[in-house]
């Protein structure tokens, strides 16, 4: 690759980091922002896991419930942290912050990645809270480096993809009221149709196949098999890398067409 080739990329890759770093800067100023994150997968996974777990109303095969639960409440986290973030954009937008970013040489799509990897960066505290719940339970959780670096990796990932998501529904519908009813409509088919809280198998057919068609899904399916001890993947690890990078990319590329048009 010639050093002319390099230039961009390496311009690319430092915009990005920049507007990243622009977004995190916020936290700052509201850290009661991750305390309250913290609550909904302390309530999911000491209520509702512990509940259906004790019942045994659900098939796991030899995976205990909570075990094969942890892994699905930290994707369902990251997904509700990510999923509202294009209503900051929206903000931005009425502060005249998008103006101001479109006016600047930074390329469309740095600036929707870069907005991507802060809220990954920010998802990464919920982690620390799964994790921290899940050893008080008791989950056989797996601490080698590699699997800790392979979790920290996807969930930066699913926060982008799904950011990225709610990014393109803000510059769809472009006002807060009507982005907030689109996000809880769409949030909750998002977590029940994967394998966030019951495997694939017990799944109807029809919603097997919506499930084989969401990202979320190998999102759980990677978290899960990296998470927890002797776990194996249901789709293969270099397939749910696929479709979670692929699908972030595609994304990316149409948030960064999408973007000019907040400002109008």
């Amino acid at each position: 690759m010639s050093t002319t080739s390099i230039h961009p990329v390496i311009g690319f890759i430092d915009k990005t980091f920049v507007i990243a770093e622009f977004e995190l800067r916020k936290l700052r100023h509201d850290f009661t922002e991750l305390i309250t994150r913290a609550l909904q997968p302390a309530l999911w996974m000491l209520i509702f896991g512990q509940v259906f777990a004790r019942g045994g109303a659900i098939n796991t095969g030899n995976v205990p419930y909570l075990d094969f639960i942890a892994p699905g409440i930290l994707a369902q986290s990251v997904l509700f942290v990510a999923i509202f973030y294009g209503v900051n954009v929206i903000w931005e937008r009425d502060l005249g912050i998008v103006q101001k970013f479109l006016a600047s040489p930074t390329p469309r799509a740095a600036l929707v990645l870069g907005k991507g990897l802060s809220a990954g960066i920010r998802s990464l505290s919920q982690t620390l809270v799964v994790y921290g719940l899940s050893l008080f339970l008791g989950v056989k959780l797996n601490w080698s480096p590699l699997a800790l670096f392979n979790v920290l990796t996807i969930v930066i990932l699913a926060a982008t993809l799904f950011s990225t998501f709610s990014l393109i529904i803000a510059c769809i519908v472009k006002t807060r009221e009507r982005f907030m009813g689109v996000g809880q409509v769409l949030t909750m088919p998002l977590f029940f149709a994967s394998n966030a809280i019951y495997p694939t198998s017990i799944m109807p057919e029809w919603l097997k196949t919506v499930s084989h068609l969401n990202p979320l899904t190998y999102v759980v399916d990677a978290l899960r098999t990296f998470m927890l001890a002797d776990s194996t993947s249901a789709f293969g690890l270099g397939f749910d890398y696929a479709v979670i990078l692929l699908t972030t990319a595609i994304l990316v590329v149409i948030g960064a067409r999408l973007y000019p048009r907040l400002a109008s």
